[in-house]
């Protein structure tokens, strides 16, 4: 998330990735780090234990959100 803001304040268009469980934990620190509207996209939760199919499935599924998010 730190680095997202960090990117985002140097004019780079950002998007903080993590997983579903982060949702609360994201919107708290953005808030709390000044950036309340910073672009976030969540995939599937767990992740840790995902084989590579997986990882690669979640991803195609957050690849149109991502896309969107840098380009709104």
């Amino acid at each position: 998330m730190h680095d997202t803001v960090w990117f985002e304040i140097q004019g780079k268009p950002s998007v903080m990735i993590a997983s579903t469980e982060f949702v609360n934990a994201a919107e708290a620190q953005a808030q709390s780090l000044g950036l309340p509207d910073l672009s976030r996209v969540f995939v599937p939760h767990p992740i840790q234990d995902a084989n590579d199919e997986e990882m690669r499935a979640k991803a195609d599924g957050a690849l149109d959100q991502l896309i969107a998010a840098l380009v709104d």
